[in-house]
């Protein structure tokens, strides 16, 4: 069907096969994105948006329970949720009544060239900054962990403690080839591991909390008020860390593109059930990392614990399992990068997108400080 379909166009337009191949194949690849029956199941589906939403941003959530209180941390970040399902239902409303699940062809078919333009610049830095934070994680966290298993005091200088040379070999053996799928349906399975590693991490935090004392010895003062902690100059902090709480909203079409018998109501209940399930373990990790140690509860709440457990082996699991979730999530973030890289370019071979790919993945990281 696809080769009728260049030979049927080559003819209309007087070129030849070969000049069709070379010169359109991504135009074709364009349509065909939008117009082939999606493979990917409702449940694959859901573990990959929920795997987008989910980010580093848990470890922060309990830092920002800290300076909010219970209460306004709840009201901020089921407001937020609920923004966002909106927002989830505004962009499929948008996308039928555009035709086109590409957000750049949505952009052009609104305001042109500079709508086409702003749509790809928006996802790029979006995506790439976000991408970037998972790779710093990456590049501070593993060298630690290695550390740890070793059971070396300090870090002791090998090429292998060296965070730099760590996370190019995580791209280039982890990140790249799931980057290189040719559809985001296959990666349903690895959203669904990178979910089970966090469940794993919120598993392992509400057993310690039953197992520290408290108050804890290790903290001189903590605040006995569980339901508001007054406003101060930190609050402003905790703005951020909720206002990307949920975001996914550059992987949602992609991933409706993807999706077996796609409506508009599939996708919905897939957003759906995505945020209400992060919204769950949102609320989860908070509560109990908040509990836990109270105010005294830092911005990256696996560096609390490290305070308290110097060397304990569950705890180091986790670190291990949150660093795995993190690397997993990745090819979800990069995948439109890529289509919004090919929408736009139009490059000529696949070579192009294999080069761009790799070229974000290992320069990015030494730009981190």
């Amino acid at each position: 069907m696809f080769y009728m379909e260049i030979k049927q166009w080559s003819f209309n337009n007087r070129l030849t096969l070969e000049q069709c191949f070379n010169n359109k194949y991504f135009s074709f690849s364009l349509h065909f994105f939008e117009q082939h029956p999606g493979h990917a199941s409702f449940g694959m589906s859901v573990f990959n948006l929920s795997n987008a939403i989910m980010g580093s941003g848990i470890l922060g959530l309990s830092f920002a329970m800290a300076n909010t209180g219970i209460v306004l941390f709840t009201v901020l970040l089921v407001g937020v949720a609920i923004l966002s399902l909106y927002s989830v239902h505004l962009l499929l409303v948008t996308a039928k009544e555009g035709g086109s699940l590409i957000y750049e062809k949505l952009g052009e078919r609104a305001f042109g060239w500079p709508g086409k333009m702003a749509a790809f610049g928006s996802i790029i830095m979006q995506n790439i900054g976000a991408m970037s934070s998972y790779l710093f994680i990456v590049k501070y966290e593993l060298p630690e962990v290695i550390r740890a298993f070793l059971g070396l005091e300090e870090n002791s200088g090998e090429w292998y403690m060296n965070g730099n040379y760590l996370v190019v070999f995580v791209s280039i053996g982890v990140i790249l080839p799931l980057s290189l799928l040719k559809n985001l349906g296959y990666l349903g399975y690895t959203s669904g591991f990178s979910l089970s590693c966090m469940v794993f991490f919120l598993g392992v935090m509400i057993y310690k909390k039953t197992q520290l004392p408290c108050p804890l010895p290790f903290f001189f003062h903590h605040s006995t008020n569980l339901s508001m902690n007054g406003s101060d100059m930190h609050t402003a902090y905790t703005i951020p860390i909720l206002a990307f709480a949920f975001v996914c909203h550059p992987e949602v079409l992609p991933i409706y593109s993807e999706l077996k018998d796609r409506s508009r109501k599939k996708m919905q209940n897939v957003s759906n059930l995505s945020i209400l399930a992060m919204l769950i373990m949102y609320m989860l990790s908070a509560l109990f990392g908040y509990l836990t140690f109270y105010e005294n509860v830092e911005a990256e709440l696996l560096h609390t614990f490290t305070k308290v457990y110097k060397f304990d082996t569950m705890l180091l699991l986790v670190r291990l399992a949150v660093l795995t979730a993190v690397t997993l999530t990745v090819p979800i973030v990069l995948f439109p990068v890529s289509t919004s890289y090919v929408s736009t370019l139009r490059p000529q071979t696949c070579t192009t997108l294999v080069i761009i790919n790799t070229w974000v993945l290992l320069v990015r990281p030494f730009s981190i400080h």
